[in-house]
């Protein structure tokens, strides 16, 4: 199907104008060590359930049963938005965004909404200032976007794009009638039937022993027989195997399971919901926009042959189906590669535009104020002393 027809069917579909209710994104993975080998799913305090890992048991057409969380849906969300910021430097493609500059210690540091924690309506650029020391919120985009709401979302499209596709929520300026906007593209990663393993721990060191005890000053420490520390706490010493930590709990040891699977959806009613301004030909153009920005981001993330959770997680694509989902389900296959993904996004963009909704051609950098700024000197060296203590 050429670009021209994928975008009419999307335009139309992500305005209800046609049956299709979703796009299904459906692949299986096997661990790049091959069948039976560990994966290292995410851990979470044990708590009551006896584990680290996220497990219950699933219904599914060909029976489901006990499955492991091996990525979650805002993980996913997260790994689209670093391909597409990767896209973004890389030149390939312009999404607007917001971007903090930050320097502390004698080293740049940069946070851009397709990162933060709360994307657009993040702490972190509430607490920011624009070059000359304007507060962001008192800013013409700052504002737009402090007014933006479910019945005008305009404000969000035109500086913040990626919000309205992976969810956003405006919880840190104390509105009463705080905007949310729900994501419409999710995926997760799941296991099944998860067997749990098992893992040892421990250090070996010839050189120090860590009994030896020390005295801390500041960031530097020296021997001393009466000091508060051990070795062992400043990284020196033997430390014998455990399989437990130091509350008890059992190391996590990673899972083997019988199948590795990713589901994913973008939800045209989802689509739908969203409005920017009044309806017709713009803002018909500009959801499609944001069902080709959701697409892009599935296929930078996951169109290669496997993925990198995380350490112990390295996972081989086996198959792949992407289809157009309608009332009675899966139906047409879609095939969009990277290349085709982006030249469908680009021409939505370029649709958009002619119909009177351009993207703001900038991203918005942002300083921290000085509040903000004697926060994050202060606390550039308390992360690891913190770790220790707990």
């Amino acid at each position: 199907m050429a670009v021209e027809q994928v975008y009419e069917r999307l335009a139309a579909a992500a305005s209800l104008e046609r049956e299709d209710a979703g796009i299904r994104f459906r692949a299986m993975y096997e661990p790049a060590a091959g069948p039976g080998a560990k994966v290292s799913p995410p851990t979470y305090p044990v708590e009551d359930r006896g584990s680290p890992y996220l497990l219950e048991d699933r219904r599914a057409p060909d029976g489901g049963g006990r499955a492991v969380l091996l990525d979650s849906r805002q993980a996913q969300a997260n790994r689209c938005e670093e391909a597409l910021a990767g896209a973004v430097e890389r030149g390939e493609i312009w999404v607007p965004h917001l971007v903090l500059d930050i320097e502390t210690h004698g080293r740049r540091l940069r946070m851009t909404s397709l990162s933060a924690p709360h994307r657009s309506r993040d702490a972190y650029f509430r607490d920011a200032e624009d070059a000359e020391g304007q507060p962001f919120d008192d800013t013409e985009p700052g504002r737009e976007l402090a007014a933006c709401t479910p019945e005008d979302a305009t404000a969000l499209y035109r500086y913040a794009p990626t919000d309205l596709v992976y969810g956003v929520w405006d919880s840190h300026r104390g509105l009463r009638l705080a905007a949310r906007f729900p994501r419409v593209y999710t995926s997760e990663l799941v296991g099944w039937e998860p067997k749990e393993g098992v893992r040892a721990a421990g250090r070996f060191d010839l050189i120090t022993s860590g009994q030896q005890r020390a005295t801390v000053e500041g960031r530097d420490w020296k021997p001393d027989p009466k000091g508060k520390k051990k070795l062992s706490e400043l990284g020196l010493g033997a430390i014998p195997p455990t399989t437990r930590n130091q509350r008890g709990d059992p190391l996590p040891g990673g899972v083997t399971v019988s199948g590795i699977e990713r589901l994913g959806v973008l939800s045209f009613p989802g689509l739908a919901r969203i409005r920017l301004g009044p309806d017709g030909e713009p803002a018909r153009a500009a959801r499609a926009v944001l069902a080709t920005l959701a697409i892009l981001g599935d296929r930078l993330a996951f169109g290669g042959p496997g993925v990198f959770l995380r350490s112990g997680c390295d996972l081989v694509r086996t198959s792949e189906e992407l289809s157009w989902v309608g009332p009675r389900g899966a139906g047409e296959g879609l095939e969009l590669d990277r290349t085709a993904a982006i030249e469908l996004f680009r021409y939505a963009v370029a649709r958009a535009e002619e119909a009177g909704l351009p993207w703001h051609p900038e991203p918005i950098v942002l300083r921290p104020r000085a509040n903000l700024q004697a926060a994050i000197d202060g606390a550039f060296f308390a992360g690891i002393e913190e770790l220790q203590e707990e």
